[in-house]
């Protein structure tokens, strides 16, 4: 008698995430690009957006500011978020071709140039506010800098262009703000049926500590780069997985890796 005779002669799935439950925090477009990689790799994403944006509290501030800078007021306009981008958009903004512009890393400048408008530097190496000052160009040109950010942008940016002799503007651009999960999701984290959940800024950071924690022990957080995972630790957070790049590739790459070494 055959002794694997009514075995599944199906194999066994070698993909690294397979029966992993993954918290995708943000929804749209990003959201289902990232589920799908998701899914590629085995996983099933469940997606659970954990902030939105909402329009600035001060539109006077922010409609003179993008007048000046269609005015050509501004030598340089920086753009750090693809959020940005949809309020440029949206107010129909054109950036005159005296104006040069700087996106943060490739996910903005990607939706810049999407959008219509060029990019005329991106940092090579550190997608950060942090990497941008570290690489500017030494074009010689100065004047004024426009940084159109959401409400809770910190510092960094404003204060290293200043330091290189730029005069900085800053605008509230939109404000971020979180976004209750459903008891469903609440109770899949608790019950440590989530098994990973992405963090792609300090912002889902701080609404994953306020609304989920404390994690079960088993429950891996991956962080989309250095600065975030360091904005989740300051939450409360144990961080697992920390991506090289901030980009969602990257993330992804990073909690396959986690996952093919456990």
């Amino acid at each position: 008698m055959n002794p694997d005779a009514g075995r599944s002669t199906e194999p066994k799935s070698t993909k690294p995430l397979a029966g992993w439950r993954v918290l995708v925090p943000r929804g749209g477009k990003w959201g289902d690009s990232v589920a799908a990689t998701v899914r590629s790799h085995g996983g099933i994403p469940v997606i659970a957006p954990l902030i939105n944006f909402a329009s600035t509290d001060d539109p006077t501030t922010l409609a003179n500011a993008l007048h000046e800078l269609q005015d050509g007021q501004f030598a340089w306009l920086v753009v750090t978020s693809a959020t940005t981008v949809d309020v440029l958009n949206a107010q129909r903004v054109k950036v005159p071709e005296g104006t040069r512009i700087a996106a943060v890393g490739e996910t903005t400048a990607a939706a810049l140039q999407l959008a219509g408008y060029r990019v005329d530097f991106v940092p090579g190496s550190d997608n950060s506010a942090r990497g941008l000052v570290k690489e500017w160009p030494d074009s010689g040109i100065r004047g004024r800098v426009l940084i159109p950010q959401s409400d809770l942008a910190e510092p960094t940016l404003v204060a290293g262009l200043q330091k290189l002799g730029f005069d900085v503007e800053f605008v509230q651009a939109y404000r971020t703000v979180g976004v209750p999960v459903s008891p469903d999701v609440a109770r899949d984290v608790a019950s440590g049926r989530i098994r990973a959940i992405l963090v792609t800024s300090g912002s889902v950071a701080r609404q994953v500590a306020e609304q989920l924690a404390p994690l079960p022990d088993d429950t891996v957080v991956a962080c989309i780069g250095p600065r975030t995972a360091f904005d989740t630790r300051a939450a409360g957070l144990t961080v697992h997985v920390i991506a090289e790049e901030r980009s969602a590739d990257s993330l992804i790459d990073a909690l396959v890796e986690y996952a093919e070494a456990e």
